[in-house]
Order: C-alpha cells, then structure tokens, then sequence
C-alpha cells in the first residue's frame, strides 16, 4: 500500500469509527488524508472497499493484539479470561464507542454489501475460538459453554460502547471466570 492510501485508509478508519460509516463520504477522507478523490478511487475503487478495506484492517489488528494475551496465558481457563482481558485493554486503548464490527452491523445489515462477510466473519470467529477453549476444559458442553461466554463477551462490547455502566468488560469477566470455573463440578 503505498503511503497516500495507507494515510487514505487511517482517515477514513477513524472516521468511521468516530463519526459513523454512512455520515463520512469521500471528500472528508480524501481532506483528512491529504490525498484527492482520485486517489482514493484509484486505490479503493468505491466507498465500500474503503469500508471493507478499514474493517479487515481492524479485525487483523485485534486478532494479532489478541494472539499476544492468547500466547501468555497458560491453561484453556486461562485463555478464556484472557479473551476478556485483551478485550478491556483494546477497549481502553481503541474503542472508545465499543466494538467496531456491531458498530458498522448496526449500519450494514445488508448480506449483499461487500463488508458484510467481515463484520459476521469476524464474530464467527469469536464465536469459534470460544469454542476451541470450551472444549478443552468441558468437551460435552462446549458448544454450550462457548455460547455463554460470547454473550458475556459481545453484551460486555456493547454495554461498554454505550457507557452503560463503568467496569463492564470487568465485570463480563468476572462472570465468565465464575463460570469456567463452574464447569464440570
């Protein structure tokens, strides 16, 4: 990627998350970034591979931010809490407004429109990777279990993105941590 769309693809990344993806059109991002409209269609093609482009970018991100809590956690129950604590630290750091993927579904609940694969690709994900460490802990009730915590996990997202109460992620995580812990007594 070369630097004008790198500074392309940063604008209209905080833009979006800011402001809201259809309330950003091209002229703001082209302005913001110090590039023309030109080259942002001649990089991007359109607005929604603008919007594609941003939001593989931030699920990359998190997933590679995520592998680090991930690598040094040192049981299966431990890699379950560590899902909710990288999720806080990213939330203190980047999400501000919560989780960027329910923030653009809110916007694009088209299946047709190009982002929308990322959006229910990237809580698939979670949703798998749930259930990879439920099963090593409780194989019979993983798929059960692996639901349990992504409801904690994406009510925890959302509740903290609308400043519902101060500590939600925390306390989503208190809950799972009572939970895993619950599991096979």
């Amino acid at each position: 990627m070369t630097p004008a769309a790198r500074r392309a693809l940063e604008a209209a990344g905080r833009l979006f998350y800011e402001r809201g993806i259809h309330a950003v059109g091209v002229d703001l991002i082209a302005a913001e970034a110090g590039v023309t409209k030109k080259t942002l269609y001649d990089r991007f093609g359109s607005k929604e591979q603008i919007v594609v482009e941003y939001l593989a970018d931030r699920d990359e991100r998190w997933r590679a931010f995520l592998a680090g809590y991930l690598a040094g956690a040192p049981t299966p129950r431990a890699r379950i809490l560590a899902v909710f604590d990288a999720s806080r630290d990213w939330a203190a750091e980047f999400s501000g407004k919560g989780c960027s993927m329910i923030n653009a579904h809110a916007e694009i609940s088209d299946p047709a429109h190009p982002a929308y694969p990322i959006i229910t690709g990237q809580k698939a994900w979670m949703l798998a990777l749930f259930t990879d460490l439920a099963a090593k802990i409780a194989p019979r009730e993983a798929e059960r279990l692996a639901r349990t915590l992504m409801l904690l996990h994406e009510g925890g997202l959302v509740a903290h993105g609308l400043h519902i109460f101060p500590g939600v992620i925390e306390q989503a995580r208190d809950d799972a941590e009572r939970l895993v812990a619950s599991v096979g007594q």
